[in-house]
């Protein structure tokens, strides 16, 4: 029950597999598969019957499966590339009544996670998933009644970070719809980071498993190590300071603050040492990713283990041919611990 190996040289376009049941609001609310092509040219082994397999019959409709703490995980996504908007008015100025305005709740993805998208999806069963234009990217969308109660119910009480205040605005939305809804504004996480999936959530959105090895240089170096980046405030003007901090402080480092010139200058965190990279290698283990940095982790952490060891000098020329196929260079990937 593994699914095979997808090589990302194939355009994503052709795996693009639903259709979208619209209301007359226009709003998704359901989502059904309708088709199948044949992907052997691009993608070996991936036949229509185990598309079907994987995207339907492993996931009963209740299950949260393969996901730890999925409201925390949703929460980290959403809080690292995510969007919550809430319109100001409730029907556009355009001529005559107007068109209704709908909040939303969007998560980026990078094209290579489509099928961890699609899980989610068929997880909470609404929503839509749209190639963004000129992007390596789907953006996920959920607009429904119906679908935002069911996200904001596995996300409220588990946002750390200013999106709160967007987060609490929907759900004056929600109750305003729905009267008899029983859901309250609960405060921001403040448990410790090592209780829940929610760093792993943000780390899939902004996270970056880097090696580093300088061999032609008169002093040869090899390092390793791990960055987390943010702007430093949202669209809607918050400081996301406070929430690099505290990851900061998880990880025994530092904030510091990069592309001062830019227009949009961010914080990032970063881990170089054996101990730094140890307490994130020991939290993933706890609470693993599920996109394709799932991949590029676990890699780093078969590199880390020679750092560990002192002896990732022995192991140089596997280093180097690791580092040669991880992040942007990977091109084959493995989806089994979706399964």
């Amino acid at each position: 029950e593994i699914v095979p190996a997808l090589n990302l040289a194939v355009c994503w376009d052709i795996f693009f597999i639903f259709k979208y049941t619209v209301e007359d609001n226009q709003q998704v609310t359901l989502m059904n598969l309708i088709s199948w092509w044949n992907l052997n040219d691009c993608a070996p082994g991936l036949s229509a019957e185990f598309i079907q397999k994987f995207y339907c019959s492993i996931l009963p409709i209740s299950s949260t499966r393969p996901f730890v703490c999925l409201g925390s995980y949703l929460a980290g996504l959403i809080e690292g590339d995510g969007t919550i908007i809430v319109p100001s008015s409730q029907r556009s100025l355009s001529a005559g009544k107007g068109k209704l305005n709908y909040p939303s709740i969007q998560i980026v993805f990078h094209a290579k996670d489509f099928p961890l998208v699609a899980i989610l999806a068929r997880i909470i069963e609404h929503g839509s998933i749209f190639k963004k234009k000129q992007s390596a990217a789907y953006i996920y969308t959920i607009n429904n009644l119906q679908g935002l109660i069911i996200l904001v119910q596995l996300i409220n009480g588990k946002i750390r970070g200013p999106k709160i205040n967007q987060l609490n605005k929907v759900i004056d939305y929600l109750k305003n719809k729905s009267p008899d809804l029983n859901l309250e504004k609960l405060p921001l996480d403040t448990s410790p980071l090592q209780n829940n999936s929610w760093l792993a959530g943000f780390i899939e959105a902004e996270g970056s498993f880097q090696i580093r090895t300088s061999l032609t240089t008169k002093e040869p170096r090899l390092g390793i190590s791990f960055e987390l980046s943010q702007g430093r405030k949202t669209r809607h003007g918050y400081s996301s300071l406070g929430l690099m901090v505290m990851i900061a402080s998880f990880l025994g480092v530092k904030v510091n603050l990069i592309r001062e010139e830019r227009k949009y200058p961010q914080y990032r965190v970063r881990t170089s040492s054996i101990t730094t990279n140890k307490i994130l290698h020991d939290y993933l283990e706890k609470y693993p990713l599920y996109g394709s940095k799932n991949l590029d982790y676990k890699d780093w952490a078969k590199i880390l283990f020679y750092f560990e060891q002192k002896s990732q000098w022995k192991h140089v020329d596997e280093i180097s041919k690791i580092k040669s196929q991880m992040n942007q260079y990977r091109t084959v990937f493995r989806w089994d611990h979706l399964v």
